[in-house]
């Protein structure tokens, strides 16, 4: 059988409860005695029963206010008073506590306190991004025959071999192009026909190539091979033997492989940080340890709607020709600038739902929160862009432990129990 107990408020405890209570109590109080933490000052008796009574609390948990005097039904302790006006002693204990903790000199080493100051950086700094290899495409070929034609032949090639420039791809019997080189040949003797004749084969799509040979040969060709006209991966292969093409048909797209693009996702935060001719450091996953240098040759005007990241595009050199598009990669891309900016190590930031803060430390002794306005992080260290001065010090390990330690008290919140 258990029995019960109640609060101000007649909420019920159970006997085991109220002996948890008294125990965490009894632990909170040797907890902050061994800690040096102040504890607000109380007033004479005399005192306080001239002045008025807002409500009682519970200094371990001051948010709960009781309406008459009493044990606290969290610790084992009496509740202590809020009065409407506070005495001067009391206002400055208060005052001392709202503005921070103090801890025992002897304490502080135990808890593995570590300071550090605030320090001044260069912004110049390396952002670290990721991105995938593709096809530059600006190194693009489409062959089109002008005229129509027969396909007479098409060589063994299939999408996605790779070619050497002037690989023949299909051979074609076009009776207009016959017929345009006969003319030329008849009429050679008269320079200015002969310009005309010229000039009208290149304008049905013959190459410099073919009439370099009619030239040399003098004779007129039935068939006609077309060649690519650069080096690169056979993408579409769109006709086949004996059938028609039509002018301006495409029979092949060739998307040149001596140089590669690498797509890279930059944070929008850095977005001041990157430029077009920086030099970027890559390290592709299909060859570790072999790091490759590129150059930013664009940042694209679009901001992705749903990583909120810009593209930054980088040309990478392929001379070897083993660099395969939707190879991914990590980059780092050196973001150079003249301008300083204070920062503190990243792991002394205490971040929350209502921003960010650090835990200072007071010339005269203690510690208090201050709330800073973070800007980038820059390796190990957060952009501090208000909140702090340079040379401050502050708590870079265990202020976890100081902010719980002081949120029971009250201490960093500025609030009254």
């Amino acid at each position: 059988m258990h029995t019960t107990t109640s609060n101000s408020y007649g909420t019920p405890l159970t006997a085991a409860t109220a002996l948890l209570l008294m125990a965490i109590g009894g632990a909170a109080g040797w907890w902050f005695g061994q800690r040096g933490v102040e504890a607000p000052a109380a007033g004479s008796p005399a005192q306080d029963e001239k002045r008025k009574v807002l409500y009682w609390y519970d200094p371990m948990v001051p948010q709960q206010h009781f309406d008459q005097p009493g044990k606290s039904p969290f610790m084992d302790m009496d509740l202590v008073p809020r009065f409407a006006d506070k005495g001067a002693d009391e206002g400055a204990a208060e005052a001392g506590a709202q503005s921070g903790i103090r801890i025992d000199a002897r304490v502080t080493q135990n808890l593995g306190l570590r300071e550090a100051r605030v320090e001044r950086i260069a912004l110049s700094s390396v952002v670290d991004a990721s991105g995938v290899l593709g096809f530059n495409e600006r190194e693009v070929a489409i062959e089109q025959v002008r005229s129509a034609g027969l396909v007479e032949r098409v060589w063994s090639l299939a999408p996605g071999d790779v070619i050497a420039a002037g690989q023949p791809l299909i051979e074609l019997r076009v009776p207009q192009w016959s017929a345009a080189q006969a003319e030329f040949l008849a009429v050679r003797g008269d320079s200015a026909l002969a310009a005309a004749a010229h000039e009208r084969l290149r304008m049905l799509g013959q190459s410099d190539a073919m009439i370099a040979e009619l030239e040399r040969s003098g004779a007129a060709r039935q068939t006609f091979i077309l060649h690519s006209s650069r080096a690169g991966l056979l993408e579409t292969l769109e006709v086949r033997g004996g059938m028609r093409v039509k002018p301006g048909q495409t029979v092949a797209r060739i998307r040149g492989v001596d140089t590669l693009w690498l797509e890279v996702a930059v944070p929008e935060s850095r977005a001041e940080a990157v430029q077009p001719g920086s030099e970027a450091r890559v390290l592709l996953a299909a060859y570790p340890g072999r790091e490759r240098s590129g150059r930013i040759i664009a940042v694209l005007p679009e901001l992705a709607p749903g990583s909120r990241t810009l593209r930054v595009r980088i040309e990478l050199p392929n001379e070897r020709g083993e660099l395969r598009t939707g190879m991914s990669a990590q980059v780092q891309l050196a973001a150079q600038t003249d301008e300083t900016a204070l920062a503190v190590p990243t792991e002394s930031v205490i971040r929350s739902g209502k921003g960010a803060r650090v835990i200072a430390v007071r010339d005269e002794g203690g510690y208090e929160p201050v709330t800073v306005e973070l800007g980038p992080e820059i390796g190990e260290r957060s952009v501090i862009l208000a909140g702090l001065n340079e040379g401050q010090r502050i708590v870079s390990s265990a202020q976890f432990l100081l902010d719980s330690e002081a949120s029971l008290t009250g201490a960093f919140a500025g609030e009254q129990p």
